[in-house]
C-alpha cells in the first residue's frame, strides 16, 4: 500500500469467540498489545455487530468479515446498513456483480472493501470438486484482476499468494491474509500457511490471526510476540 502502516495495526485479532461477554473480556486483556480486530460470523450472529462502535469509540480499528454475496440489490442494502457502524474493513466475495454493488453502496463512508478471491482453507482438488475449471493461482490472478478494475481497496487472500498478487496488481491494493500461524503451531483446518514474518516479506499489509492468540495461555503475550515479529520484518 501507498500509506504507513504502523507494526501493531498490521495485525489483526480474529475475535472467533461464542459471545460477546467472551469477546469484550478478550479485548480487556489484550489491551495495548492489539488495535485491530476481526469480527466474523460466529460473534456476529452472537451479537458481536454491537461491538464494532464500541471498539471504534475506544480508538481500536474492526474489520467485519461478512463475506457478502448475493445479487446486487441486497449487496448493496447491506453495505449501506454496515457502512454506518464505524468498520475500517469489510469482505465481500471476489464476484464481479457483488463487488461493484459493495463499491457503490459504501459512498463517501470511508467503509474500506476487501474481494475475498479463494478462501484459505481451499486447495486444488477443493476447487474442482467445487466445479471451478481453474486452479487456484488462477482463479486467485483473474478475480485480483477484476477487483483492481472495479475499484475494491484490497484483497484476501493465502499468504501464499501475496508476492505474486504484489506484483499483479502494484503497490495500491492492500493485502489481507488470514491462514497466518507462528512457527510450531498447527495449522487447523488452513491449507495454504505462513509465518507472520514470511507473509510480511511476501507483500501481505495486515495479517489476520485468530487461534495462535485468543487460544493461547497468555493471549496478551503471543499477540504481543506476532506484533514483534511483524515489526523485525518490516524494519
Amino acid at each position: 500500500m501507498s500509506e504507513t502502516i504502523e507494526a501493531r495495526d498490521r495485525m489483526i485479532v480474529a475475535l472467533d469467540l461464542p459471545s460477546v461477554e467472551a469477546a469484550e473480556a478478550m479485548v480487556a486483556k489484550l489491551g495495548d498489545s492489539a488495535s485491530f480486530y476481526k469480527i466474523g460470523y460466529q460473534l456476529a450472529y452472537a451479537g458481536g455487530l454491537s461491538m464494532v462502535g464500541r471498539l471504534a469509540d475506544a480508538g481500536k480499528k474492526v474489520f467485519v468479515d461478512l463475506k457478502l454475496h448475493d445479487i446486487g440489490n441486497t449487496v448493496a442494502r447491506g453495505v449501506e446498513s454496515l457502512s454506518g457502524l464505524g468498520a475500517t474493513f469489510l469482505t465481500v466475495h471476489a464476484y464481479p456483480q457483488t463487488m461493484k454493488a459493495a463499491v457503490e453502496a459504501r459512498g463517501k463512508s470511508g467503509l474500506k472493501i476487501l474481494a475475498v478471491t479463494v478462501l484459505t482453507s481451499y486447495d486444488a482438488a477443493d476447487l474442482q470438486e467445487a466445479g471451478y475449471r481453474l486452479g487456484v493461482r488462477e482463479l486467485v490472478e483473474l478475480r485480483a484482476r477484476q477487483a483492481q478494475a472495479i475499484g475494491v481497496d484490497g484483497l484476501v487472500c493465502s499468504p501464499e499468494e501475496a508476492a505474486h498478487l504484489r506484483g499483479l496488481v502494484g503497490p495500491k491494493l492492500a493485502l489481507v491474509t488470514p491462514g497466518i500461524r507462528p512457527a510450531g503451531a498447527a495449522a487447523g483446518d488452513q491449507k495454504r500457511i505462513m509465518t507472520p514474518a514470511r507473509a510480511i516479506k511476501a507483500g501481505a499489509d495486515y495479517l489476520v490471526v485468530g487461534r495462535p492468540i485468543v487460544e493461547a495461555a497468555d493471549p496478551k503475550a503471543a499477540a504481543c510476540a506476532i506484533a514483534d515479529e511483524i515489526a523485525t520484518a518490516t524494519a
